[in-house]
């Protein structure tokens, strides 16, 4: 037994497995790596995995203890700097995960994830002439003849060029410009979907500009005493957006943006209902839904520059006509993703049910033989050969629409998301979920969010004249509403789940209702919203974790998060500056 553990190799095998069988066998790999370590306690590559099983459970604390384990028996253990690196980066703590990239470059210069994350690590964090450097390195990198690309080369072309843009506007007030017209069509088209940068005439975003200098790092003590507070509660609200569930790593740097973009939500929405105008785009105007959606896009954005957070209905109208496609593998094999565990039973039971409709409508009388058949299907691998049985049109797979009930025309239905089982000879089979942006979906959901948002307005502004309770509650429901129907259109390339709870907590702060429940372990937001059977359901299922409390008067003295940080490099400073304050402050949240 002794000797068998002192194989890396299979240590490697049983994690693989135990990464393939999702979340029970992720503990089973735990377990596997843990009992490694009592027959052999200098096993660096099980201190490794055992960190990185930890890490794509979401477990920060044990995944550090294990990589630091690890780095204690071999300091320049390279796979363990690069994992522990990128779980720090993802942890929104760049500055330690720089120091991880570096130490790894030093021991592999030629080490593309490596490159690749300090280029990005760089970026993030303001420092454009570094950051670019390391990405001109991976450009360099070019694979062999007959070579496969690594996901890295793919990716640093899109990063570089999007870095150059962010560098050049850097001290252009936000207001001003849009990053959705700015960049190309064709760019923001092959960045959402991560194609190869075949881009036919492409112009590339000028180099960077020696007159504009880096972001400079900013002490939190620097700042003036009401910013810190509101630096402070930003960090508590974008706590309460984090997902309890295996697979979702907290990250405070997201935390901090989402939880600034809430509060400049709450402050634009109540500058709306009493009928102030505000300043996007290079317009002042009267606040619209996509505006105060942008709020949290552009926070999101900036949190973390390697993911192309982009709305869908701006990208290239020939990418629209073929339909974009948001796609979330659940099974892919013997791979099951377990952030979406929780959800697979209700999704079965909702394929059973259309199953069944269809039977009854094109085989009633074969109706109570499949009814039967599939009482006894209790996972979702096991629909396939129903379906096979009964109905000879199914051969390798099949497909079902969910759908989402209108709020404004009562009766019609719009198309939800689209779920595929198929499979192949040998059982593999690939259970996935996808929605499908096309024009004219996005019309019909449009439709449905402008007409709640102007009704949303509108209650707001007497909610701002009256207390009445039952206009607080009316308000609360249109905007969980609103936000139920955002969540089904899924407008954004990235991003779409943590955008929307902002504006929904950001919204209800505007209306005087606070969120003080977590969102309960397992549980996804937009998940609830797109298997919810109606926006009412969302909004009741919702409101039982949130907790509405009255807010807080505290939040009123804030100052205004637009204009303490009206341009990428104050974001970018506010979202560097260390944290640890907070702790020691008393956040009032009554």
């Amino acid at each position: 037994m002794l000797q068998t553990f002192e194989e890396p190799e299979l240590v490697s095998a049983i994690y693989g497995r135990g990464i393939a069988y999702g979340k029970k066998g992720l503990h089973e790999a735990i377990e596997s790596f843990k009992e490694a370590l009592k027959q052999k306690a200098d096993f660096i590559d099980a201190y490794k995995s055992l960190g990185q099983a930890y890490r794509e459970l979401g477990n920060f604390d044990a995944a550090t203890e294990s990589f630091q384990k690890a780095l204690l028996l071999n300091q320049n253990h390279v796979q363990t700097l690069q994992l522990k690196g990128m779980m720090l980066y993802h942890h929104g703590s760049l500055d330690e995960a720089l120091k991880n990239f570096k130490r790894c470059l030093q021991l592999e210069p030629y080490n593309e994830v490596c490159q690749y994350m300090k280029g990005l690590s760089h970026v993030a964090m303001g420092q454009f002439y570094e950051g670019i450097k390391a990405q001109t390195k991976v450009m360099l990198n070019d694979p062999l003849p007959g070579q496969k690309a690594s996901p890295e080369y793919l990716k640093v072309k899109y990063l570089r060029e999007y870095s150059r843009y962010l560098h050049a506007h850097l001290d252009t007030p936000l207001t001003e410009y849009n990053i959705d017209i700015d960049l190309p069509g064709n760019f923001k088209d092959h960045w959402a979907k991560n194609l190869p940068f075949l881009i036919e005439n492409y112009e590339e975003q000028p180099g960077l500009q020696p007159h504009i200098k880096d972001v400079l790092f900013q002490n939190f003590e620097t700042y003036k005493p009401d910013v810190q507070e509101l630096i402070c509660v930003a960090d508590h609200l974008g706590s309460m957006m984090q997902y309890e569930t295996p697979g979702f790593l907290p990250n405070k740097r997201i935390h901090r943006a989402m939880g600034l973009a809430t509060l400049e939500v709450m402050q634009a929405v109540q500058r709306t209902w009493a009928n102030s105008k505000v300043r996007m785009n290079g317009k002042t105007r009267l606040m619209q839904w996509r505006d105060m959606f942008d709020i949290a896009v552009k926070w999101r954005r900036i949190a973390d520059p390697d993911q192309p957070v982009l709305w869908l209905d701006q990208m290239p109208a020939r990418s629209l006509s073929r339909g974009f496609n948001n796609h979330i593998n659940l099974i892919r094999g013997q791979v099951i993703n377990m952030r979406y565990l929780e959800y697979f039973e209700k999704i079965l039971h909702f394929i059973k049910d259309r199953i069944l409709v269809y039977h009854g409508a094109n085989n009633p009388k074969g109706l109570l033989e499949v009814r039967e058949a599939l009482e006894k299907v209790h996972k979702v691998e096991d629909l396939l050969p129903i379906m096979k049985q009964f109905n000879s049109k199914t051969r390798d797979g099949f497909t079902v629409n969910t759908k989402v009930p209108s709020l404004k025309d009562q009766g019609k239905e719009y198309d939800g998301f689209t779920i595929t089982i198929t499979g192949d000879k040998v059982g593999n089979i690939l259970f996935s979920v996808e929605t499908q942006t096309t024009e004219e979906r996005t019309q019909l959901y449009h439709a449905e969010i402008d007409a709640l948002y102007k009704d949303l307005t509108a209650k707001g502004k007497i909610l701002i004249l009256s207390a009445d309770l039952g206009e607080v509650d009316a308000v609360c429901n249109l905007i969980l509403s609103l936000v139920y129907y955002f969540y089904n259109l899924m407008p954004l390339s990235r991003g779409s789940s943590v955008i929307a709870y902002s504006v929904i907590m950001g919204a209800l702060m505007a209306s005087g209702k606070e969120v003080s429940g977590k969102i309960p372990k397992g549980k996804l937001v937009d998940f609830e919203a797109m298997t919810a059977p109606g926006s009412e359901a969302f909004s009741k299922i919702a409101r039982s974790w949130m907790n509405l409390k009255s807010i807080s008067p505290s939040y009123k003295n804030l100052p205004s998060v637009s204009e303490t940080f009206p341009t990428l490099r104050t974001m970018i400073e506010v979202l560097n500056t260390d944290s640890s304050h907070c702790l020691k402050k008393t956040i009032v949240v009554v």
